[in-house]
């Protein structure tokens, strides 16, 4: 059964265990920081608290941050189509009735130290800066995403197709979704047991009601996207909670490229380099090395090596070879996790000019970036996004 509320009262939640201030130390030296955290994660019996509430959120393509990663990977399937070659990096901001697309000449210095201008093999070509960018997967959902963020980006995908479909013709292109799940971790694994709270902001015009808004959002758009396993009695859902979003896009909002990072991934799961995707052509580590390692740590989930895992890598301007490559699989894995970081040191080429062949990350054009600009770079049942292929995995022992 779904509740929806327009002005829902304050929800209690898992945080709301974690507001009690300790007293003073009385010496730096007390070693009670800890034990209190650990009394605190304890029930009145003793035992360990077995579930907890995590949140991911996602926004529309309407939404200015999101307008301003689609022009500029539009900007870039442009570039890649008319020349594979290209190096790009295209910033764009906005605002009411106004959209600045920023391009300047590439820096011959990294020109030079990174590509020689064209004068290396891919093997050899370098990173274009120094960084480390994160890939992660859990068994957790059909995508290898975490249930949170899946939920989240489908929620607002949802929208965006009732709105351009017609079945919810009120609907205007901004909007935000959020939804809080309750896991259980299950000696490392994420198991979701349930949907705590879902949140929908929509843009809307000036004539629709209140009550159409919510009947629509739970017929059309929660419905089809929430299994129905994950929803009870308890289940909350706020939609549009501030009772009036008709102003939005630019005009509610000033807008840039690259703000949305961990919608653009994981949604708060995993970890994040910092790096951003959007209008970078695919020698900037920042994208395809966050895209390789979103490959490697699927493929490892995939095959069973582990329920979850985590890959890292890194790099330094101008060198080819990664500086370092990093696993965890959070105690999932069925072998040791060196060893699982071995077979993906044997499977995964994490060269940047290799990474750009083996993902055919050059080819721009029908709009193959400008996708992955909107509802998440990972866990895409699409053909252009080529990372997302789960590769098997051979090992040979040393």
């Amino acid at each position: 059964m779904i509740r929806g509320y327009f002005r829902g009262a304050s929800i209690a939640s898992f945080s709301a265990n974690f507001v009690t201030l300790l007293p003073p130390l009385r010496d730096l030296s007390e070693p009670r920081m800890h034990d209190y955290w650990r009394q605190q994660l304890r029930g009145s019996s003793g035992q360990k608290m077995s579930t907890f509430l995590f949140t991911s959120e996602s926004v529309n393509e309407g939404h200015p941050d999101k307008l301003c990663d689609q022009v500029s990977d539009a900007v870039l399937d442009a570039c890649l189509e008319q020349d594979p070659d290209s190096k790009l990096a295209c910033e764009t901001c906005t605002k009411t009735n106004m959209v600045l697309v920023n391009i300047e000449q590439h820096s011959p210095d990294i020109a030079q130290g990174v590509h020689g201008h064209f004068s290396k093999k891919p093997e050899e070509i370098g990173a274009r800066d120094q960084g480390h960018m994160f890939g992660y997967a859990t068994d957790e959902t059909e995508e290898l995403m975490p249930l949170s963020h899946v939920s989240a980006t489908k929620l607002g995908a949802k929208l965006t197709e009732v709105r351009k479909n017609g079945t919810c013709a009120w609907l205007r292109p901004d909007g935000k979704t959020q939804v809080t799940v309750e896991y259980k971790n299950d000696n490392g694994a994420m198991v979701p047991i349930r949907v705590h709270t879902g949140l929908i902001s929509s843009q809307h015009d000036e004539t629709v009601t209140n009550d159409k808004i919510a009947a629509d959002l739970k017929e059309f758009v929660i419905k089809p996207v929430i299994r129905e396993k994950y929803l009870d009695e308890k289940t909350i859902f706020h939609l549009n909670p501030s009772g009036r979003f008709v102003i939005g896009g630019p005009h509610g909002d000033a807008g840039l490229t690259g703000r949305k990072i961990i919608i653009d991934t994981y949604g708060g799961w995993g970890a994040h380099g910092g790096g951003a995707f959007s209008g970078k052509d695919p020698t900037k580590v920042d994208r395809s090395g966050a895209y390789v390692v979103r490959e490697a740590a699927k493929s490892v989930v995939a095959s069973g090596l582990a329920r979850r895992c985590i890959v890292q890598v890194s790099y330094a301007i101008g060198v080819p070879e990664p500086l370092s490559v990093f696993v965890d699989s959070y105690k999932t894995g069925v072998i040791p996790d060196s060893e699982i970081l071995e077979i993906i040191k044997q499977n995964f080429d994490f060269r940047p000019g290799m990474i750009a062949i083996n993902l055919d990350l050059r080819r721009g054009g029908d709009k193959r970036y400008q996708k992955t600009a909107a509802y998440g770079h990972f866990g895409r049942n699409d053909p252009d996004f080529t990372w997302e292929t789960v590769k098997p995995l051979k090992f040979e022992k040393a």
